[in-house]
């Protein structure tokens, strides 16, 4: 017979397995949204070799493909 606590932590662990699948999928998404402007900030660091106009490059971008999605 299974006990109660059997039950329960079967449960815990499809809990936690469905919340590490929603994890991964969160992260993957976010780093395809991401890439875009990884990309264009490297390009921009590789030209000018300033981390500052890098910088400004990945948040605009990023903002862009962000507001892009709503």
């Amino acid at each position: 017979m299974i006990s109660l606590a059997g039950i329960f932590q079967l449960l815990l662990a499809l809990l936690l397995i469905v919340l590490g699948i929603i994890v991964i999928v969160f992260l993957v998404k976010l780093f395809i949204v991401l890439l875009p402007a990884a990309i264009v900030a490297l390009i921009v660091w590789f030209l000018t070799k300033n981390e500052l106009l890098a910088a400004i490059a990945f948040l605009v971008i990023a903002a862009i493909s962000l507001f892009k999605l709503l």
